[in-house]
């Protein structure tokens, strides 16, 4: 209220009053250690600028970014799995996984907010995977709920950091880079500790592991990631920012405008949407990884095939220019892994971890989980009835020995978190409890 009383003038000198000191609290984060090699074409008073006058704490993507930015150096590599909902996530980190990957690919498969079942070409409403991590926390922070009374009930119990990072896509930034800005903001909201954006052009975007693929201009991705930096820096949020790009296998650029983009188009043909033709290839994804490395944190270059000598090029171009760049790849399940078999090392992930690869992960590990254990257990529940279902049952009861607690499934959502809330609210006197005279009680 006293702000509405003021005269122009005073909030003028009220700005001014505070307007060094938060500079300075600006400065002081730009300048950590953690941001070593990465360049910002704009200042501290850029974003100061921008921030606002009411300080907001984003608490979930700070926590994650930090926790994930020293498992990048605490760990050999970090591996994570697509999950699809959040209670695969929450699987996930129960069986013991340091990270979360939200996937695209999955988002409009069968996660997006237009209900539609779509194909990875960014066809999907732009927040769908916003959303997505948005219910990947939640789902988080339940689970850390539940826990925390249990070991205030006293129950010996295996305490588990639910809060795990959570890397999640950005597509090709939906639009230009004030969408990019404004998407990279969401994500943070959501609690996104890590997000990657790809070079090709928003409007033709495609999986990596399909053809039609469109790039942008050197020049003009480096605009996404600076707009994806500036979002996070007005947030006052340290997110892990990744830059993939698809040049290996892309075979088409919109312009000429760069010229480092000009070793690798073919200036005598162009196609009917009049994109020039790009002589894609391993050479095009070190020129473009070198020039994105100071305006990303971890580079990502999406290949065809597990090559590990394709990775160790990669890895060694990078470095040299670059020492300690961190990488990231993607164990796709495009690749057929059984017929790849051959080609690929018994230690294949070791390898790539040596090799500065510290983030690894399967994209649509969620989707094909989902669909192929629902799929067996209904072809045997059609041909056994209960006795298929019983199966899966005695797998989870065995599986408890591991740490699988879902079995027991009326509490491993928060029944008994909430028959708290209802004790404390009737201090005691309630006779509505939930689990006390379940089947789950009685029978588990």
């Amino acid at each position: 209220m006293r702000l509405l009383l003021m005269s122009n003038r005073d909030w003028v000198f009220l700005v001014e009053d505070s307007k060094i000191e938060e500079i300075k609290n600006i400065e002081e984060f730009l300048s950590s250690p953690r941001w070593e090699g990465v360049i910002r074409p704009y200042t501290a008073e850029d974003v100061w600028k921008l921030r606002g006058s009411i300080p907001v704490e984003h608490a979930l993507a700070r926590m994650g970014a930090e926790k994930f930015w020293r498992l990048l150096y605490d760990e050999p590599y970090i591996q994570a799995l697509g999950a699809l909902t959040g209670l695969q996530a929450v699987q996930m980190v129960q069986a013991g996984l340091k990270a979360i990957y939200v996937s695209g690919w999955q988002v409009a498969a069968d996660m997006n907010d237009a209900r539609e079942t779509y194909p990875d070409q960014s066809l999907y409403p732009a927040d769908s995977a916003i959303h997505l991590v948005e219910r990947i926390n939640k789902a988080f922070l339940r689970m850390d709920q539940i826990q925390h009374l249990e070991l205030a009930q006293g129950k010996k119990i295996r305490p588990i950091d639910w809060l795990v990072p959570v890397v999640a896509d950005g597509e090709a930034g939906f639009g230009g880079p004030l969408n990019v800005f404004e998407f990279m903001k969401g994500m943070i909201r959501a609690g996104a500790a890590a997000v990657h954006f790809e070079d090709q052009l928003s409007s033709h975007k495609k999986c990596g592991h399909l053809g039609g693929k469109v790039l942008v201009p050197v020049r003009q991705f480096i605009q996404t990631l600076v707009a994806a930096r500036l979002a996070a820096d007005v947030l006052g949020v340290p997110t892990i920012l990744i830059a993939r790009t698809d040049a290996n296998s892309a075979k088409l650029i919109t312009s000429d405008v760069d010229p480092l983009d000009h070793d690798f188009i073919d200036f005598t043909s162009r196609t009917h949407e009049g994109y020039y033709r790009y002589k894609g290839g391993l050479d095009a994804c070190i020129s473009r990884g070198l020039a994105f490395a100071p305006h990303a944190d971890l580079l990502w270059f999406e290949t065809s095939t597990p090559d590990l000598d394709e990775a160790r090029i990669f890895s060694e171009a990078i470095h040299s220019k670059f020492p300690g760049k961190f990488l990231a790849y993607n164990c796709s399940p495009s690749f057929n892994w059984k017929k790849m078999a051959p080609l690929v090392a018994e230690n294949f992930q070791e390898e790539l971890g040596e090799l500065g690869y510290k983030f690894q992960f399967v994209t649509l590990a969620g989707f094909h989980q989902l669909n192929y254990g629902m799929w067996k257990l209904a072809m045997e529940y059609r041909k056994e009835g209960m006795f298929a279902y019983q199966r899966l049952q005695s797998r989870e009861f065995r599986a408890l020995h591991d740490g699988y607690r879902a079995v027991k499934h009326q509490s491993f959502v928060g029944t008994g978190y909430f028959d708290a809330v209802s004790d404390i609210i009737t201090q005691g006197q309630g006779e509505t409890r939930a689990l006390d005279e379940s089947t789950e009680s009685e029978q588990f």
